[in-house]
């Protein structure tokens, strides 16, 4: 199954020569505008400094932006030969087969597991369609994968086996997930197959096969080290939100009645690797490229405060996020902070926004960076209070010597740190400090996610009744934020596993060229969403983050496939390729009665 990522707004390209400078303005809708500086200068052989990157508004991006594509190469060289602004806008038909495609794997996946459910061993070999040419991240999607087959649970054996082939159709690399949904899907539907095969009640296998809770690092037989994980809390709490055993028990009054509309109830766990990533992983993977990010945070005269980040925001709320970060740090009012982004002339280094990277990486470069500044403020008002520093505390804004009521603002210190007329011995002027964090490892934010589907066995038709999402993403910053961004990557994961998917002839020929012919999910199919959370801190960073942007289209797509199955389970059906259509549906009760 290929599926299109499908953002509000595809991609588009302005680029403006600047005749006084020699240089070029490149406005791209783009998720990673310092890769794009940088790879398309190289490619059309100018200086990058001649190059300045903005990313506007974006209207989303979801992977398919994470590329550099030849033309924002082209619009350049001929802009650069014209000497004039050139624009290039994508349509939408133009995106279906020209942008990126999302996943497109075949998996073939065996588990050993003893009588009574426990799991031995994993073993699973994976077809990987590369499209006609290699992205970005093509090759690199499919390895990325193969560190989360492991999922949640506790077996001592694994075996991965990536075949990558060459095809005649539109490239694949990165989509909401990327890698670790596609694995997330194959083990819990292995899961499912495996506790029918037992006899076993699906939550019960996975309550049983639960890693036990750890608050530091965990090598889980991919190879890879885990952060932290308290899996069954998370699991319980989906379980208890949902009613796990009440739906089960009408499940079985409506097999018993014999009722047309079946119940079915699927699981989702999962894990995933967030905070991508640390550079020497980067480069182990050839990458080409550090995993760090940037920030740097300004006290201004004005007692206003700038956060300038590496980070690409398209919808994820940095600046609402990030202002909330430097404004706790330094005492002020998350109004008072502007962040600024998105522009390489503005912020020159920074590695942009994807791979659940951005709170764990360039949230945590913020906090850092902000926290050097209150260090250095310190400095100066112990120097003006004439106190020691250990005597100073800081609170609300304001450092104060201890027993005694004086004391200044960290306004009045940024003041003092522009006037540098009564600074310490050596200390230099403004208030100002910079940051660049590279994360030591991962972060592995997980969850459950719990579906309930209504199916009619006579026409095929599905109708999640019910959908509980509960997730652990560490600290949170902003639930609201954290929230909309569960509510998005669901929506995305039930689009996949019930309705979206790119086709072909047999020639190769696109037929879901147009948005009339490719299903992306309406409102209207979208169930109410309820969701919970755990929080289980990331010991990976000192904020305690481990990120969320993708959780949501990683969990709902198995939870979806695996409840419409065993809502028709009992008729004799074990697996529908996504998407689960009507059609399919129906088919597969016909087939197996």
């Amino acid at each position: 199954q290929r599926v299109l990522p499908s953002p509000m707004e595809p991609r588009a390209v302005l680029v403006s020569p600047d005749p006084v400078g020699g240089g070029f303005t490149v406005y791209s809708s783009t998720q990673v505008p310092h890769f794009l500086r940088d790879i398309v200068a190289m490619v059309v052989g100018i200086p990058d400094s001649k190059l300045r990157v903005i990313a506007p508004d974006v209207g989303g991006g979801f992977g398919a932006k994470l590329n550099v594509y030849a033309e924002e190469a082209l619009v350049l060289a001929l802009a650069r030969r014209l000497k004039k602004p050139v624009k290039w806008t994508e349509t939408r038909s133009d995106h279906h087969v020209a942008t990126t495609h999302g996943r497109g794997q075949v998996q073939r996946m065996s588990v050993a597991a003893t009588r009574e459910g426990r799991i031995l061993g994993m073993k699973v070999d994976l077809l990987a369609d590369m499209g006609a040419y290699l992205q970005l991240l093509t090759p690199g999607i499919a390895v990325f994968g193969a560190f989360t087959y492991c999922g949640l649970y506790d077996f001592g054996s694994y075996s991965f086996t990536c075949r990558g082939v060459f095809t005649n159709l539109t490239p694949t690399d990165a989509y909401r997930g990327a890698g670790r949904s596609e694995a997330a899907y194959a083990h819990e539907r292995i899961m499912d197959d495996l506790a029918r095969e037992l006899g076993m009640d699906p939550a019960e296998l996975r309550l049983r096969n639960l890693h036990p809770k750890f608050l530091e690092p965990r090598t889980v037989p991919s190879g890879v080290q885990y952060d932290s994980g308290d899996y069954e809390p998370c699991m319980r709490e989906a379980m208890r939100l949902v009613d796990y055993d009440a739906v089960r028990a009408e499940q079985r009054q409506r097999r018993a009645a014999g009722d047309p509309v079946q119940l079915g109830i699927g699981i989702g766990n999962f894990t995933e690797s967030g905070g991508l990533s640390p550079s020497k992983v980067a480069a182990g993977v050839r990458l080409q490229s550090g995993g760090w990010e940037a920030a740097t945070v300004r006290m201004l005269v004005s007692g206003k405060v700038e956060v300038v980040t590496g980070t690409s925001p398209h919808g994820q709320g940095h600046e609402t996020a990030w202002s909330q970060i430097a404004a706790d740090a330094l005492g002020v009012h998350p109004d008072d902070v502007e962040v600024l982004h998105s522009d390489t002339a503005i912020a020159p280094f920074g590695r942009d926004t994807y791979g659940s990277r951005s709170l764990p990486v360039g949230g945590v470069s913020v906090h850092l960076a902000a926290g050097k500044v209150v260090d250095k403020a310190r400095t100066i008002a112990a120097h003006l209070l004439e106190a020691s520093e250990a005597d100073l505390s800081f609170e609300g804004g304001r450092f104060a010597v201890g027993g005694t009521d004086a004391g200044i603002t960290i306004q009045e210190v940024a003041m003092a740190a522009y006037l540098a007329d009564n600074l310490p011995e050596g200390m230099e002027p403004l208030l100002t400090a910079e940051n660049a964090f590279d994360p030591p490892n991962f972060t592995w934010p997980f969850g459950t996610h719990i579906c309930v589907m209504e199916v009619d066995v006579e026409t095929g038709f599905s109708r999640i009744r019910r959908f509980v999402a509960v997730d652990d993403c560490g600290h949170v910053v902003n639930p609201e934020i954290v929230a909309g961004q569960l509510h998005g990557g669901i929506a995305q994961g039930i689009g996949q596993a019930m309705f979206e998917e790119a086709t072909f002839d047999a020639a190769g020929n696109p037929t879901t060229a147009t948005l009339a012919d490719y299903q992306v999910p309406a409102a209207s199919d979208l169930p109410h969403i309820e969701l919970g959370s755990t929080v289980t801190p990331s010991p990976t960073n000192p904020m305690g983050v481990k990120g969320i942007g993708e959780s949501g289209a990683i969990g709902s797509s198995p939870a979806v496939v695996n409840a419409v199955i065993d809502a028709v389970a009992h008729l004799g059906v074990t697996h529908i390729d996504m998407p689960t259509t009507p059609q399919k549906v129906w088919r597969s009760i016909q087939e197996a009665r």
